[in-house]
């Protein structure tokens, strides 16, 4: 693989519904695609996930864009990589942080890889599913009521599993109030994206009761030592989801025991080789994983279905369909959700989906031309 071209854009894409968590609510997105160009002639797209404010982390879309175009790009233009898996080291080496910057270039060194081989991106990484399950995430609603409406909804149209995003006061009453209604049968878990502190544990513990299957994020963003003295003081499992950012810090989860089942992102953790890495390591030391979402595009979601079919991903993942968040997507086609699966495409090379060129051209509100 030897890439001579770089093209970053980015466009807006509105969301069907503002979509509400405990740091804020989010009405449209910022998009950051890039275009990597092999000197064959093939290419492929990826996707930066970092968010428009610091409030999941300390990227943004806009520093991102700074980190790629100034920084990591050059590291990689004009330069032959015989496997992608090398590219992580390539880009952690003396650039630290910005995991999000280096995974929109690493996966798409990845989707490029695989398209070059001709083989669908799946396969191409180890992955042994034909469709991986799909949950849904459920922002903050405005009653309980309306949170049992949308949960009954979601249910009955096939997912495997309902997250419900919490915060202070809305927290165990309306998910016990959503167990009632719904039985014992549905898998549900809460979200809490870092809203709470040590002091609320035996708040946190009268989840307990609720048949979880995990409390994702309670505490801090940055914190392991907590986190394992809140899983000793509750019984539902702990999954750590902004704190692991790397191998090391979910071999540190373990070690510490301060959660139980981890949530990979690989905008998050810097790529598909850390991603795999992580998956590797949980799988041989029991935990298991699942793969959340970041209000990706048709092009995002089409590296993390690819990772979900991955054997230790046996948690129905926040991978839904196009349609779940989109006014429209920009790919063809659009991810559709069949039973509450979502199809690995298996027939196809590289990320298994077509990218709607024209429209990302003519929306794109800022274009870098990168080259060798």
């Amino acid at each position: 693989m030897h890439i001579d071209q770089i093209i970053l854009r980015e466009i807006p894409l509105a969301l069907r519904e503002p979509f509400r968590i405990s740091s804020g609510a989010i009405h449209e997105r910022r998009i950051l695609l890039l275009e990597l160009y092999d000197r064959s002639g093939a290419r492929a797209w990826s996707e930066c996930i970092a968010g428009e404010a610091p409030n999941y982390s300390p990227e943004t879309i806009d520093t991102a864009w700074i980190i790629v175009e100034q920084y990591a790009a050059t590291r990689l233009l004009g330069r032959n990589v015989e496997h992608p898996g090398a590219v992580h080291a390539i880009l952690e080496r003396d650039l630290r942080g910005h995991q999000m910057a280096k995974a929109g270039l690493e996966m798409g060194c990845w989707g490029l890889a695989a398209t070059i081989a001709e083989e669908p991106l799946g396969r191409f990484i180890g992955g042994t599913r034909s469709e991986v399950d799909v949950g849904i995430s459920l922002g903050i609603q405005a009653s309980p009521e309306a949170l049992v409406d949308r949960a009954r909804r979601a249910v009955e149209d096939g997912y495997r599993k309902v997250k419900i995003k919490i915060e202070p006061g809305r927290d165990v009453e309306w998910v016990r109030t959503v167990r009632a209604e719904l039985g014992p049968k549905p898998h549900l878990m809460a979200d809490a994206n870092n809203a709470y502190t040590l002091d609320d544990a035996d708040h946190l513990a009268e989840f307990d009761d609720l048949g979880l299957i995990m409390i994702e994020q309670p505490l801090a963003w940055d914190d392991l030592v907590r986190h394992a003295e809140l899983q000793r003081r509750i019984r539902t499992p702990i999954c750590l989801d902004e704190s692991i950012t790397s191998l090391e810090r979910a071999q540190d989860m373990v070690t510490l025991g301060s959660g139980r089942i981890v949530n990979i992102k690989p905008g998050r953790v810097g790529g598909f080789a850390s991603s795999i890495a992580i998956h590797d390591y949980c799988q041989q030391a029991g935990v298991p994983v699942w793969c959340g979402g970041m209000f990706e595009s048709g092009v995002g979601r089409a590296y993390n279905v690819a990772l979900a079919s991955l054997p230790n991903f046996t948690i129905p993942g926040d991978i839904s369909p196009s349609a779940r968040y989109w006014k429209a997507d920009v790919v063809h086609p659009e991810w559709t959700m069949h039973d509450g699966r979502i199809r690995v495409p298996l027939d196809t090379p590289g990320i298994g989906v077509a990218v709607d060129e024209d429209r990302i051209i003519n929306s794109a509100v800022r274009t870098a031309l990168l080259r060798a």
